[in-house]
Order: C-alpha cells, then sequence, then structure tokens
C-alpha cells in the first residue's frame, strides 16, 4: 500500500512540475517582445563606444562606400571631432558604379545626402531601415527620379544599400540614439569607392569622373579634418565646405552667391591615447553578396545639403574667407 501511495505522490509531482512548466512558457510567449526599432545596443557595441571614449548620444557621420561594400559609422568626441566607431558590411547593392538617375534605373544613390529623425522607418516591409533623402537637391536640379531609397535589412536591393537584419538593428540604435542626444540630421556620404588618388586614376576614363571629383572634396575634407563639410547645392553643383548664414535659401539651379568658407583646423590627436583610438579600425562581421573584386571585373528645400557640425570645435579664430564668385569656380555662367 506504502509503494503504492509513493508512485502517486510521485506522479502528482511530475504533473505539478509539467503544468508549472507549461504555465512559464505561456508566460514567456505573452511577454512583450521588444521591436527590432527599439532593440537596446548589445554589450559589446556599448563597450566600444566606451573604449573609445564615445557617448551613446553624441552625433555620429555615415560613408557609404559602393565598391568596397562598406559602411562606416563614425562618432563625435569631447573634442568636436569624428572618430571611426565601427565599419560594416553592406549585404547588398543594385546597379553598377555611377549615381541613381532616373526611376527603374536600379542604382543605388552616390552624393552627399542628410537622414532626419522622420526619415527613420520602424516599420520597413525589410526588417527597419532609413531613407537616405534621394532625390537631394543636387539630383532634382539634373531632373533626377525615383523615390524611397532606403538603407535597410534583408539583403536584398532594387536600389538601395541592403544589411543583414543583425547589422541594421545596430546602425538604426546607433542613429536612434543621436537622435535622441540632440543630432537634427544625420550627414550619409554615399561614394562609388574609396576616394584615394589612386582609386580616382583608375575610373579616369568613366563617365562620372567629373561628379566623382567633386564628392572627392567632400571626401577629402573629413580625411582631414574629421569633421563633415557642409555642402550646398547651387548653378546645379555641390560646393563643399561653405558657412551657410542661417535661414539662408539658395537656388539649387541659379548662380552660387559668395560663399564664406571656415577655416578649420586640420585633425591632430591631442594625446598618443587619443592617436591610437583615432587610427583603429573595427569591422563587423556579415556578408557581402558583392565585392571590390567583382566589381573592378565588370535642408533640402533650401538647396542645403547638410546642417554643418554641431561640436563647431576645430574651426580656427580667423574666422571664415571669402570664396570666389562662381565664374572663378569653373561654374557656367
Amino acid at each position: 500500500m506504502s509503494l503504492i501511495i509513493t508512485d502517486m505522490l510521485k506522479m502528482l509531482r511530475a504533473i505539478t512540475l509539467v503544468a508549472a512548466c507549461g504555465l512559464l512558457l505561456a508566460a514567456c510567449a505573452n511577454a512583450p517582445q521588444i521591436p527590432p526599432a527599439e532593440q537596446p545596443l548589445s554589450r559589446p557595441a556599448m563597450m566600444l563606444m566606451g573604449h573609445k571614449g564615445m557617448e551613446v548620444g553624441s552625433p555620429i557621420f555615415i560613408r557609404i562606400f559602393k565598391q568596397e561594400s562598406e559602411l562606416e559609422v563614425w562618432k563625435a568626441r569631447d573634442d568636436g571631432r569624428f572618430y571611426h566607431y565601427k565599419t560594416y558590411p553592406i549585404c547588398n547593392w543594385s546597379g553598377e558604379l555611377g549615381p541613381k538617375v532616373k526611376q527603374g534605373d536600379k542604382q543605388a544613390p552616390e552624393g552627399f545626402y542628410t537622414v532626419a529623425s522622420g526619415q527613420m522607418n520602424p516599420n520597413s516591409s525589410f526588417h527597419i531601415a532609413f531613407n537616405l533623402g534621394y532625390p537631394n537637391a543636387y539630383d532634382r536640379a539634373h531632373n533626377r527620379t525615383g523615390d524611397f531609397l532606403m538603407v535597410h535589412g534583408k539583403c536584398r536591393s532594387a536600389g538601395c544599400y541592403a544589411m543583414t537584419d543583425a547589422l541594421i538593428e545596430e546602425i538604426y540604435a546607433l542613429a536612434r540614439e543621436a537622435f535622441r542626444g540632440g543630432q537634427e540630421r544625420i550627414e550619409v556620404h554615399a561614394f562609388p569607392f574609396r576616394m584615394t588618388d589612386a582609386n580616382m586614376e583608375l575610373h579616369r576614363d568613366n563617365k562620372w569622373y567629373k561628379f566623382w571629383r567633386t564628392l572627392k572634396e567632400g571626401y577629402d575634407h573629413f580625411e582631414v579634418h574629421r569633421i563633415p563639410p557642409t555642402v550646398a547645392v547651387c548653378n546645379r553643383n555641390y560646393i563643399v565646405n561653405v558657412h551657410l548664414p542661417q535661414n539662408s535659401r539658395i537656388d539649387p539651379i541659379g548662380h552660387c552667391p559668395r560663399f564664406m568658407r571656415p577655416q578649420i583646423e586640420p585633425f591632430v590627436p591631442r594625446s598618443s591615447t587619443e592617436q591610437q583610438i583615432a587610427l583603429e579600425r573595427y569591422t563587423a562581421p556579415g556578408q557581402r553578396m558583392r565585392t571590390v573584386a567583382s566589381e573592378t571585373q565588370s535642408p533640402i528645400a533650401t538647396g542645403a545639403i547638410g546642417t554643418g557640425p554641431k561640436f563647431g570645435l576645430g574651426i580656427a579664430s580667423s574666422g571664415y574667407t571669402q570664396s570666389p564668385p562662381s565664374a572663378a569656380l569653373g561654374f557656367n555662367q
């Protein structure tokens, strides 16, 4: 009789345990899920930020290199300069080297773009995304068409820059926290390739070479100063490193005004530690559907692109110099 009672007690305990596990699983299933757009930055991401002396909410700057299939995130430190945070492999992009020109050409854009908080898309059908802002003032001045050009997830592209879902979540989180920290617009510079003199020489015969020379001005400015240049559009051209008076209106197809140009000191790290941080490069693991080898084988409303550095450190006390009239810049009158 005692054996029967013991067996019954064991059975009851087993049933109770199964029921408890079932309730626990049900509770987990019903627990609120964090949406992709609100995923917190991972512990390794936060540790890297701490190592580099960066604040979570400090401004970011993004550079895209099409041929290398890389997206870089740079982050401002307390000296007002931007330091490399991490390079992310671009899983896929469509088209070929060269800017987007018209709707349906499936080209990924190239140029100087800005992203405001309203361009963040937490409900994208491609996981999550942010809109590059194509066509910008320059694109519209050249009658370029197309819309909804994004950086998004899902690794599929028809004119966009597509990341893996995991990587777009981290990039999106970095942008989200920068907006919450007070950054109004994020500069995104999209290049055909790393615009070194050697690479430019390799592409000297390309029909877009003249356009790329202008993009190289923005690339070189950041390489020297570690501050994204303010860019204006006038006379259907990008004008790099200009001072835009507050509430100024510039006609993207009209003559260029006599711009003032900021005199910015070249970037010099303040210590050997900062020198090391400035030289460090971290690359996230991830898939690239297109590689360098495969490619070598085969304020928008006002005409202003970018708002200039919010951390104005590094601008020399000498103020500004005037640019010559547009004719002296080589523009047609």
